[in-house]
């Protein structure tokens, strides 16, 4: 849907989004919520679905999880993170949320795929360095992104996220498989976003991520792209994250250089949901450092 005149008042960043427009013919945008607005934009073949909060000088891109979205896993970022330092983008992946109709292809590259996605998105919009926080899968994405783009990553967060799998992850993605053993509160959201095809699409990534372990190389998902990872990093991981244990975090503090590594002794796997006051400070006052921003 193209901005019309009357949400074009509404907007508080009207004119901005005009200039937008005018120089990304096919990109929509439209308003959501106070000072957060959505957008669509073609993107190497692919129509991304993406959401804007904010005018700071630092741009940020938000990674969001194994089927997730910007209206499934950064409400709070989106709406907490501090707007007058940052530009918040959180996207949908190719294939997730609202960058559908497209299938999406759970190839053996298909995080290499999303990695230059999320540049060239960025890119596109007009950022031409910029942070990157990805969450689980979305951390992986990030990792990849950091290494191969180095040049216009700024700074990274990860979190819940993991260069590899071993037989133990192999079964307990297998234990998510059934979602009718999910609980109403974890499965609901997916639900609404993909209705009927959520099962086929998490089966789909299921096999995607199992075949590494099975067909790809001792299920090495990004382990070579570390060495290569240079910006400034914070990787945060949850002590109790049941989904990707903290072994994968250490894996990940031991091998990028320079990296720092919080423990959540409280924190779960979606640890930014549940403590996100305190997750987006720690995020803020990570990009913050060793800045001027009087």
């Amino acid at each position: 849907m193209v901005i019309s005149g009357a949400l074009a008042v509404s907007c508080r960043h009207a004119a901005r989004v005009g200039i937008l427009l005018r120089q990304n013919p096919c990109m929509t945008t439209r308003c959501v919520s106070s000072g957060v607005t959505e957008h669509q934009m073609e993107v190497n073949g692919a129509s991304i679905h993406y959401k804007k909060a904010g005018t700071g000088a630092l741009p940020v891109l938000l990674l969001p999880g194994a089927l997730g979205s910007s209206d499934t896993d950064f409400s709070p970022q989106l709406e907490g993170l501090n707007r007058n330092h940052l530009t918040v983008i959180a996207w949908d992946p190719r294939g997730y949320g609202k960058s559908r109709p497209a299938e999406r292809n759970f190839s053996a590259k298909f995080f290499d795929v999303d990695a230059k996605d999320a540049v060239d998105l960025m890119k596109k919009i007009g950022f031409q360095k910029f942070s990157l926080l990805g969450w689980s899968d979305g951390a992986i994405t990030a990792l990849i992104a950091a290494s191969r783009y180095a040049s216009v990553i700024d700074r990274l967060v990860v979190w819940g996220g993991n260069a590899y799998v071993t037989a133990d992850d192999v079964q307990m993605y297998e234990a998510t498989r059934d979602i009718s053993k999910w609980s109403e509160r974890m499965r609901a959201p997916m639900i609404k976003v993909y209705g009927d095809e959520f099962e086929k699409i998490w089966n789909a990534w299921m096999d995607g991520i199992i075949n590494t372990y099975y067909h790809g190389n001792n299920g090495d998902i990004c382990k070579k792209n570390l060495c290569d990872v240079k910006c400034p990093t914070l990787i945060v991981h949850g002590e109790k994250d049941a989904m990707v244990p903290m072994f994968h975090a250490d894996y990940l503090h031991a091998n990028i250089k320079g990296s720092r590594l919080v423990k959540w002794s409280d924190g779960k796997h979606n640890l930014h949901l549940r403590y996100a006051e305190k997750f987006n400070k720690l995020v803020l006052d990570f990009l913050l450092e060793g800045r001027d921003h009087s």
